[in-house]
């Protein structure tokens, strides 16, 4: 397994338009058909606290069941590419976090 874990930051002049664009394609990477399962999200509502990060604009976790379909993902998958192809303009900053379970 792998949890690949995205954080946008979005340019602070995106119309409503390219902030929809932005939200319909990134949707669209949760349902990709190998995928163990996904999610997208906000910054949730949390209280602050000097370790909370609540700056992102949304989140993006994706689980894979291996790191090959994580490769995958990154070289060949075409929703990928889409995704990054369309809505790379928008971003002010991407953080990525992959995290695999301890022991494999």
């Amino acid at each position: 397994m792998l949890l690949h874990n995205v954080y946008f930051w979005l340019k602070s002049d995106l119309s409503a338009e390219q902030r929809a664009e932005f939200e319909r394609e990134l949707a669209l990477l949760p349902r990709i058909a190998y995928l163990a399962d996904g999610f997208i999200g906000r910054p949730a509502p949390t209280a602050p606290r000097p370790v909370i990060d609540h700056s992102f604009d949304y989140s993006l976790s994706l689980l894979f069941r291996s790191e090959k379909d994580q490769a995958f993902y990154q070289s060949e998958c075409p929703d990928h590419a889409r995704f990054v192809e369309r809505c790379a303009p928008f971003f002010a900053r991407v953080l990525v976090y992959d995290s695999a379970p301890l022991g494999g």
